[in-house]
């Protein structure tokens, strides 16, 4: 289960989750933490499918790095809803390096397990994940 080159393994529980999300909507978001003591990645909070964008956001620690994926309903110029399953690898300056370097080297891995993510965006202040451009990075 863990990989040798980072180390890290996947709760089950991650993969089910996104699962749940991807196949039933069950939650909005997906916030992913890599538990250091234990060697493996957690879900760390789930968001309802209420829950806005602004909650996603505001769910991420300002000064620690994170995995989320957030399920982005939008509607196309020709008047179509869609949606977009948005992996954000959320690496703020303000973390320490090697929280940085842990989730840097573990993050292909994990993006393996969840199949179906559409979209990946990389960010290290909040301005590179505003709502904007997931707008422009959904079409």
């Amino acid at each position: 289960m863990a990989n040798a080159a980072s180390g890290m393994a996947v709760h089950d529980d991650c993969k089910l989750k996104f699962l749940e999300l991807k196949a039933k909507r069950t939650y909005r978001f997906i916030v992913y933490k890599i538990e250091e003591k234990q060697k493996q990645v957690i879900v760390e909070k789930v968001g309802e499918p209420a829950d806005s964008y602004e909650d996603f956001s505001a769910s991420l620690p300002a000064d620690e790095c994170r995995y989320a994926v957030y399920d982005f309903d939008f509607v196309t110029a020709e008047n179509c809803p869609k949606s977009r399953i948005f992996f954000i690898a959320w690496c703020p300056d303000t973390a320490r390096v090697r929280s940085k370097m842990i989730y840097a080297s573990s993050k292909d891995r994990f993006k393996r397990e969840l199949d179906g993510i559409q979209v990946e965006l990389q960010a290290t202040d909040p301005t590179e994940m505003g709502l904007d451009v997931i707008k422009s990075r959904a079409s």
